[in-house]
């Protein structure tokens, strides 16, 4: 019972990680699309 506790905790952790890295990765996309097409900082 222990390990499987354990092996879900870590999927969670590992998806929310993933999660984390798509967020920060689609910001700066959405950034850099942002100043190519208006030229200008996106807003805050």
């Amino acid at each position: 019972m222990e390990n499987e506790l354990i092996k879900r905790l870590a999927w969670m952790g590992f998806v929310a990680g993933l999660e984390a890295l798509a967020s920060i990765a689609a910001l700066r996309l959405a950034a850099f699309i942002w100043q190519r097409f208006l030229d200008e900082d996106p807003p805050a």
